[in-house]
């Protein structure tokens, strides 16, 4: 991997794929953003417009600096157009059958040696490699949101994942200035391994009438000094991806300790996904 990387495709374009795209073009690269829909695009686009003027009101950028950033993001629904890219990485919604999809058109699509990153925060980095005729250059780049502010970037290595290929992908993560953590291929990886059971089992308490969701978010924040309460996170996070990834754990691990809180199911099958969708465990 000696090219140097300039341009990045970035496939997805919600709120985890729009900050990967913001940091990447704040840093000077040229992003090809792709997704299915102009719509999908155009939101992304003012939310990183709308990101980078707070960064400026803070100080940190030039108005000159702030429009340049937007024009280094080209938009479109043409993933062929991702030909261009030395460096892809796919932000879609955390579902096995999509991101197989995706990684199976990218290997047609990239040119060989280009290396195909996973922003995944559960999914197996080895089972989409195998999907690809490059599992030596596939890898996981798991950003944490919101994207411009979090520096934790986890790095994961699939079975195949070469030395080189993490190589690689650490120093882009420092170039971006964020801070990168090696971790192994397994389900959950490490955050969501630790995170997901601690949002479970406080909704298990609300459930079963132990406490308010309000007084476990205290209990957390003021004897934990966590900065917000595991509920109060998975509203953020959104529900339905909580949901998603204890499933993977669960699959994965094959753990009845993993399965999902069954409040949390019925609060996703009601359309309570928490801040995305107006209500969750508190209403916004």
């Amino acid at each position: 991997m000696d090219f140097r990387i300039k341009t990045v495709g970035v496939i997805g374009a919600g709120t985890m794929g729009s900050g990967i795209a913001h940091v990447f073009a704040r840093t000077g690269f040229r992003v090809l953003l792709c997704d299915v829909e102009q719509r999908f695009l155009e939101r992304a686009l003012g939310q990183i417009r709308t990101n980078l003027g707070r960064e400026a009101a803070k100080g940190k950028l030039t108005a000159e600096e702030v429009e340049a950033t937007v024009q280094r993001i080209a938009p479109t629904t043409d993933r062929e157009a991702l030909a261009e890219a030395d460096f892809a990485v796919e932000a879609a919604t955390e579902r096995f059958a999509l991101k197989a999809e995706i990684f199976r058109a990218l290997d047609g699509v990239l040119p060989a040696g280009r290396i195909l990153a996973t922003n995944t925060s559960s999914i197996s980095i080895t089972k989409l490699a195998a999907l690809t005729g490059r599992p030596q250059e596939v890898i996981g780049m798991h950003f944490f949101n919101p994207v411009p502010v979090m520096t934790l970037v986890e790095v994961i290595r699939g079975l195949a994942t070469s030395d080189a290929t993490y190589a690689t992908v650490r120093a882009l993560a420092e170039r971006l200035g964020k801070t990168p953590v090696e971790v192994n291929d397994a389900p959950g990886f490490v955050s969501n391994r630790v995170l997901m059971p601690l949002i479970n089992e406080a909704a298990y308490a609300v459930m079963e009438g132990v406490a308010t969701a309000e007084a476990v978010d205290q209990v957390f924040q003021l004897g934990m000094a966590h900065p917000m309460g595991p509920l109060t996170l998975a509203d953020f996070i959104g529900l339905d991806v909580c949901v998603d990834i204890m499933r993977v754990l669960y699959e994965g691990h094959g753990n009845p300790r993993f399965a999902p809180c069954p409040l949390l199911v019925r609060m996703v099958d009601a359309g309570w996904l928490g801040r995305k969708a107006g209500r969750g465990f508190y209403q916004y």
